[in-house]
C-alpha cells in the first residue's frame, strides 16, 4: 500500500464526517470522498503532494462547494419556473388549463430525464444549456478533452428527448407543451 493509500484509508472516515458535515448527506459524502479520493491520486501521480492530508481535505471542500452551487443553481432553475407565465408565451398559442398541465408534466419529465442521466452528463448538459458555459469550460472542469464533452451533452442532450418523447432537433431549443401526439398533423 502506498503511502497516500495508507494516511487515505487512516483519515477516511474523518473526511467523510467532515464532508456530510458540508453537504449534509452521509451518502453524498461517501461519494464526494471516493471522488476526492480519485482526483487526490490522479494528481498524486504527476507531482510531489507536500502535505497530502490538508491536499485530500481542500478536495473533499471543493467538491462539496461545488455540489451546494449545483444543488442551489437547479433549485433556482426549476423551483422559480411560473408555469402560467411560461404557458402564456407558448408558440402552441394562449395558456389553457390543459396547456399550463401538460407543461408542469413535461417540467417534471425534464427534471427526471436529467436528475437520471450519468454523473458527468447531467454535469456537463447542465453547465451547457443552464449556466451557459463553453465545450472547452466543461472540458477544463471536468478534467476531459474537448471532443468528449461534445459527446457528453450531445448524449445527455438525446437522452432527454428520448425519455420526453421529443423528436425534433428543435424542440430541446425551444420546449413547448405538448397537446397531445393524437393532434399533431
Amino acid at each position: 500500500m502506498s503511502r497516500n493509500a495508507a494516511i487515505f484509508m487512516g483519515h477516511r472516515r474523518a473526511l467523510v464526517e467532515y464532508a456530510a458535515r458540508l453537504v449534509g448527506s452521509r451518502s453524498l459524502a461517501e461519494d464526494l470522498v471516493q471522488e476526492a479520493w480519485l482526483r487526490f491520486d490522479n494528481a498524486s501521480e504527476k507531482q510531489f503532494v507536500r502535505e497530502p492530508l490538508n491536499y485530500l481535505y481542500r478536495i473533499v471542500r471543493n467538491l462539496a462547494l461545488d455540489r451546494r452551487r449545483r444543488t442551489m443553481r437547479e433549485a433556482g432553475i426549476f423551483a422559480h419556473i411560473d408555469v402560467d407565465s411560461a404557458a402564456v408565451v407558448s408558440p402552441d398559442g394562449p395558456a389553457t388549463p390543459e396547456t399550463q398541465a401538460l407543461f408542469r408534466d413535461e417540467l417534471r419529465q425534464l427534471q427526471l430525464a436529467i436528475s437520471n442521466l450519468p454523473e458527468r452528463s447531467r454535469i456537463a448538459f447542465e453547465m451547457h444549456k443552464f449556466g451557459g458555459a463553453r465545450l472547452r469550460e466543461i472540458a477544463e472542469y471536468l478534467g476531459i478533452s474537448l471532443s468528449m464533452a461534445q459527446v457528453l451533452v450531445d448524449d445527455a442532450m438525446e437522452q432527454c428527448k428520448r425519455e420526453l418523447g421529443w423528436s425534433g432537433a428543435e424542440d430541446m431549443e425551444n420546449p413547448s407543451p405538448r397537446t397531445s401526439k393524437s393532434q399533431k398533423p
